[in-house]
């Protein structure tokens, strides 16, 4: 099972071999991803971008459960791994207006809203892991450096029996290690390179990558 948490993406996929079975979408995000609700509320806060390391360094002072957030879709069978962080923004900007004219305590804040985020990410992909039989969870993407995600995703696959695997601080923003760790597999497969007149497209979904001679070749070697 592999959960991508980003600015840009909130995915939960199925995983089987990546070089030769194709990768089944369990859910996505329906709006703001997990890292795109950071970076707005970190403004709405006065925190400095990107916000999700802000978020983090701003919640060790604070207590997760002083601001009690929503857990977008937690509670939705028709939507069970689909993931949502609009409303939860929304909660958050609502939340500092509130303090208008007072002393915003921001630490409390981030620590509730990284206390949330945490939570529905978490949550969800454990529970995927147990429904489909999966025996590993991998975390990527730059929201898996999010100190508590890390924390609270150990913690709860410890409980479920499922093994954890997260990158490394330095590679969880990494898209460059990620394709070549791709393209590693693909040569591993023995997957036949792509013709020399293969156009670039950046936004091709993974299950459709392919290899270019070129890297066939290096992989060989």
């Amino acid at each position: 099972m592999v959960l991508i948490v980003s600015g840009g993406h909130t995915s939960l996929l199925l995983v089987r071999d990546l070089a030769r079975d194709p990768i089944a979408h369990l859910g996505d995000t329906l709006d703001d991803a997990a890292g795109e609700c950071f970076d707005k509320v970190a403004r709405v806060f006065g925190l400095p971008y990107p916000g999700g390391p802000a978020i983090d360094r701003a919640a060790r002072a604070g207590d997760p459960r002083a601001v009690p957030f929503p857990r977008p879709l937690t509670g939705s069978p028709d939507q069970r791994y689909a993931f949502s962080f609009s409303g939860l923004k929304t909660a958050a900007a609502r939340w500092a207006e509130g303090h208008t004219g007072r002393e915003l305590p921001v630490a409390d804040g981030a620590a509730s809203l990284q206390e949330a985020v945490a939570d529905v990410l978490t949550r969800k992909a454990v529970a995927a892991c147990v429904e489909h039989g999966v025996g590993t969870l991998v975390v990527v993407g730059g929201v898996a450096a999010n100190s508590r995600v890390r924390s609270l995703a150990e913690e709860r696959c410890r409980e479920a029996g499922v093994e954890l695997r997260v990158p490394p601080l330095s590679l969880c923003t990494d898209n460059g290690a990620m394709i070549a760790a791709v393209g590693d597999l693909l040569v591993r497969a023995g997957t036949q390179p792509a013709p020399l007149d293969l156009s670039i497209d950046p936004s091709a979904p993974l299950e459709y990558a392919t290899l270019h001679p070129a890297a066939s070749l290096a992989g060989a070697a």
